[in-house]
């Protein structure tokens, strides 16, 4: 690793270990209720608002990461506090998850997200890892999926609960990513199947003839119709190369890191605003910008596409370019974080720079771990 990234990795495992981990225990965990809270206030206050599965998953995610990190905080603590909440508060007598709880714990929505069960399943996964004494947690994910099969498609894959666009790509990849986190832990053949269904339909639905990653479809996975089948979200780009890379290692299959390279190069080329210094929203199929605010999380999906295509590079040259984008990742992900309290972040960028002035959601810490641990990988 460069001198100039090792900083910056440095840098950024300083500030998740000496400020954002123990501020998000401290004023993130709910004690009365359980869980935690979604949002934090730029003066370091919880507010209660309702609260997603995906983000109580995502949270006991963060922690669980977090001991694999070297954090010598009560991470162990933290992970069986999510898992009792969640366990508690959103699972359903048929083993799914509902998507949605008040700020007191009672039901609010029952409805089944797919984008919710992929964080349960990968939350379950690092729970699984971190607490191998929590020998309930394997039969668990089973039942998703076992609960997921009247969701299934003919075409390959799984419908969403959205009633404006029940075929998605993201919730796929997140599934993809927590079926890679369970074939790395449980030796059952049903992780690697559906390892091998998603990355399959990625590289033969999702991806379009020239290599963009598309949002939405129709039910036989064909785009959908109109601007909404047009839309290339520059975070997705990097999202789906870090795990088609992933993917092309297990494998051995050279057209997955072909994939994976492309969709990287039209996020870099397309989708990063260099005056800015970040990667925007959304643009469409003919990289014309489409949204141009910057939330949070691209930057670090930017990061992780970087990192893990550096270890493939085929020539010096290329590692060296690879490495000096993840170097300005880094930068763009570090104007989100100055903030006055330390450990907080800005999720949404204007186009002029300026940051919206809100509080600090709760589920951009997934993704910012989640490139600190890239990050961390060996060389």
């Amino acid at each position: 690793m460069s001198a100039s990234l090792q900083t910056a990795a440095d840098a950024l495992d300083l500030w998740l270990k000496s400020a954002a981990l123990p501020l998000w225990w401290e004023k993130g965990a709910d004690r009365l209720h359980g869980g935690f809270f979604e949002l934090l206030s730029q003066d370091g206050e919880p507010r209660a608002v309702d609260r997603r599965a995906r983000v109580q998953a995502r949270q006991i995610y963060v922690y669980a990461m977090a001991g694999r990190l070297g954090w010598t905080g009560p991470w162990r603590e933290a992970v069986a506090h999510g898992l009792d909440y969640v366990m508690t508060r959103y699972r359903r007598p048929d083993g799914l998850f509902r998507t949605l709880v008040h700020a007191n714990g009672s039901p609010a929505d029952d409805a089944v997200w797919l984008y919710d069960q992929a964080f349960v399943l990968l939350a379950l996964a690092e729970a699984s890892r971190a607490l191998p004494e929590r020998r309930d947690l394997r039969p668990m994910a089973k039942a998703v999926i076992a609960g997921l099969g009247d969701r299934q498609l003919a075409g390959g894959g799984f419908s969403e609960a959205s009633p404006e666009h029940p075929f998605q790509s993201n919730p796929h990849m997140h599934l993809l990513e927590a079926c890679l986190a369970w074939s790395e832990i449980d030796d059952d053949p049903l992780w690697p199947a559906l390892v091998d269904e998603i990355a399959g339909l990625a590289l033969a639905k999702f991806i379009d003839g020239d290599g963009a990653l598309h949002e939405f479809f129709a039910e036989d996975w064909s785009l959908e119709p109109g601007i909404d089948g047009r839309i290339v979200e520059p975070g997705h780009q990097f999202e789906w190369a870090w795990l088609l890379e992933r993917w092309s290692r297990l494998r051995g299959r050279p057209d997955a890191r072909k994939a994976a390279r492309r969709l990287y190069e039209i996020g870099v080329t397309h989708g990063v605003d260099r005056q800015r210094g970040v990667a925007f929203d959304q643009m469409l199929d003919d990289f014309s910008i489409h949204q141009p605010k910057a939330r949070l999380w691209p930057q670090t999906e930017r990061i992780k596409a970087a990192i893990i295509l550096a270890g493939s590079a085929e020539t010096p040259a290329d590692r060296a370019a690879y490495r000096e984008e993840a170097v300005a990742g880094v930068a763009g992900l570090q104007l989100y974080l100055t903030t006055p309290i330390e450990g907080l972040w800005r999720d949404k960028m204007q186009p002029d720079g300026s940051f919206i002035d809100e509080p600090a959601p709760a589920s951009s810490f997934y993704h910012i771990v989640c490139a600190i641990a890239e990050l961390q990988k060996p060389d």
